[in-house]
C-alpha cells in the first residue's frame, strides 16, 4: 500500500509538470518548425525569418510555460503572476529558462492565492479592483525580483549539474545508460513527466545552438514498444496477442505510447527487452549524430521524420530499427521461454472493474437511461484516454445510443461525471482526485472491462433487479 502510495504521489508530481507543458507543444513544435526551416543549416535558410528563433525560446515558449503553471493554480490571475515571477528568472539567466518556468509559474499562482484568500473578506465595497490590482502588481513586483536574484540563479545551477551529468555521459558514451531509467519509469506512466519535464528543457537548449538535440530521442523513440507489440502479436497468448496488432499500429504511426505499457506490465521481464532497445536506439543515434528540432509530441514516426532536420533522416530511421529489432529479439525469446499455459491475461482487469461495481453507491449495473457523461481518464488527457473514449463513443452510437464520452486529465476528472474509466497502474492517483467508483482496464483497446460496461450499459434492465 506504502509502494502504491508513493508511486501515485509521483505520478501526480509528473502529471502536473506534464499539465503545464502539454498545452503549449503546439508552440514549441511551430518554433521547432521554425529553427529547422530557416536557421543557417535549415531547409530553407533565412536571415530575415531566423531572426524569430532566438527570442521565442528565450522569452515566448517560457513565458508560456509559466503563465499555465500559474493559471493550474491560481486561475487568471495566477496566470498573470506565473507570468512575472517568469520574466524574471529569464532576464537572470543566460539560456532558455524551462526549469526556471515550471518553478515560478506553480509558485506565482499559489502566493497570489494564498493573499486574494486573505484579503477575500477586508476589501471595502467600492475597492475591489483598486486592491486587487495593486496586490497582484506588488506581489508580482516582489515575486520577479525574488526570481531575479535569488530563485534564477539558484535554478541556474541546478540545471547545469544536470546538464553536466548528461554531458558527462554522450562525451563518455554511456547514454544508452539512460533506458535503465527511462524504461521503467515510462511504464509507469511516467513518460510525459520524463521527457516534458527533464529532457525538452535540455533539448531545447542544446537546439538554441546546435539546431538539433539527441535528448528529444532519448525517451521517445518508438521503436522498443513496436518491437514489443510485433512479439506479442505473433509470439502472444489470449487476449494479448489479438490485441496487439491493433495497439501496434495505433502506438507507431499514432504515437500514443501508453498502449505498450500494460503488455511490459503484464510480464516484468519485458521490461528486460525495453532497456535492450532503448539502449540500442540511443547508441545508434549517437552513432549518426542524430537529432531533433524539437520535442516529438505525440512520439509517433510521423513526429519523428517531420522534426528531424535535413540530412538526418538515415540517422533517425537507423535508431528507430535498430531498437525495434532489438527488443523485438529479447521480448520474443521471452515469450517464447513463457510455459504458463495460454489464457485471457487481461482477464482480471474484468474481475476488478466488477468488483468496482459491487462497491458503488447502488450495487446495481447501469443503464444507458440513467447515465450522461462517461469520462476516460489518463496522464495528460490527450493520448490514450483520448484515444479510448473515441472509440467507446463510436461503438456506443454504433449501437443507437449518444451518451457524453469524453477525455480528461486525471486532476481534471469532471465532479458530474456517472462513469469513470481508467488504467488500472493509475487507479491510487485517481483515488486521490475522486471518491467515485472506478472502472479499471489495462488495456484502452479490446479490455474486457470494457466489453462488460458497454453490455451493462446497452442492457434494457438493471442486473440482478428483482422481479
Amino acid at each position: 500500500m506504502a509502494n502504491k502510495s508513493m508511486r501515485a504521489r509521483v505520478q501526480a508530481f509528473g502529471g502536473f509538470l506534464t499539465a503545464m507543458v502539454i498545452p503549449n507543444i503546439g508552440a514549441f513544435i511551430a518554433w521547432g518548425f521554425i529553427t529547422a526551416l530557416f536557421i543557417p543549416t535549415g531547409w530553407t535558410p533565412n536571415s530575415h525569418f531566423g531572426q524569430l528563433v532566438s527570442p521565442m525560446i528565450t522569452y515566448l515558449l517560457p513565458l508560456m510555460i509559466g503563465s499555465t503553471g500559474g493559471h493550474l493554480i491560481g486561475g487568471k490571475r495566477g496566470a498573470v503572476m506565473g507570468g512575472i515571477g517568469t520574466m524574471g528568472v529569464i532576464v537572470g539567466a543566460d539560456i532558455p529558462m524551462f526549469i526556471g518556468a515550471m518553478v515560478m509559474g506553480p509558485l506565482g499562482g499559489y502566493l497570489i492565492k494564498v493573499v486574494d484568500k486573505a484579503l477575500e473578506k477586508r476589501i471595502p465595497a467600492g475597492f475591489e479592483m483598486v486592491i486587487n490590482n495593486f496586490s497582484l502588481g506588488i506581489l508580482g513586483m516582489l515575486l520577479c525580483l525574488l526570481a531575479y536574484e535569488v530563485i534564477g540563479p539558484a535554478v541556474m545551477e541546478a540545471n547545469n549539474f544536470v546538464k553536466q551529468g548528461i554531458e558527462a555521459l554522450v562525451a563518455t558514451g554511456y547514454l544508452p545508460l539512460l533506458s535503465v531509467i527511462n524504461e521503467p519509469a515510462k511504464v509507469l506512466f511516467l513518460n510525459n513527466a520524463i521527457d516534458q519535464g527533464v529532457y525538452y528543457p535540455l533539448g531545447m537548449q542544446d537546439t538554441a545552438v546546435a539546431g538539433k538535440s539527441i535528448y528529444f530521442m532519448v525517451a521517445s523513440n518508438p521503436g522498443p514498444g513496436l518491437g514489443i507489440l510485433l512479439a506479442f502479436s505473433l509470439f502472444g497468448k489470449g487476449l494479448s496477442k489479438k490485441s496487439a496488432p491493433g495497439a501496434m499500429i495505433i502506438h507507431f504511426l499514432g504515437g500514443i505510447h501508453e498502449l505498450y505499457f500494460p503488455y511490459v506490465l503484464m510480464k516484468p521481464l519485458m521490461i528486460i527487452a525495453m532497456i535492450a532497445g532503448g539502449m540500442t536506439g540511443i547508441y545508434v543515434f549517437e552513432l549518426f549524430g542524430a537529432g531533433l528540432v524539437a520535442g516529438p509530441s505525440p512520439g509517433s514516426i510521423f513526429a519523428y521524420l517531420a522534426l528531424t532536420p535535413r540530412g538526418g533522416f538515415m540517422g533517425t530511421c537507423a535508431g528507430v530499427l535498430a531498437g525495434t529489432v532489438v527488443s523485438f529479439v529479447v521480448a520474443s525469446a521471452i515469450l517464447k521461454l513463457d510455459k504458463s499455459p495460454a489464457e485471457d491475461s487481461f482477464a482480471d482487469s474484468q474481475a476488478a472493474s466488477k468488483k468496482r461495481k459491487a462497491e458503488g453507491k447502488s450495487g446495481m449495473q447501469p443503464v444507458a437511461a440513467s447515465i450522461r457523461l462517461i469520462a476516460f481518464v489518463c496522464d495528460a488527457g490527450m493520448g490514450s484516454s483520448a484515444m479510448g473514449a473515441t472509440t467507446f463513443r463510436k461503438k456506443l452510437q454504433k449501437a443507437g445510443y449518444e451518451i457524453e464520452v469524453k477525455h480528461y486529465s486525471i486532476e481534471n476528472i469532471p465532479a458530474d461525471a456517472d462513469i469513470i474509466v481508467t488504467h488500472a497502474s493509475l487507479e491510487g492517483r485517481a483515488q486521490r482526485v475522486t471518491d467515485q467508483p472506478l472502472i479499471l482496464i489495462k488495456n484502452y483497446l479490446g479490455d474486457p472491462a470494457l466489453d462488460a460496461l458497454f453490455a451493462d450499459i446497452t442492457s434494457p434492465v438493471q442486473q440482478g433487479a428483482t422481479a
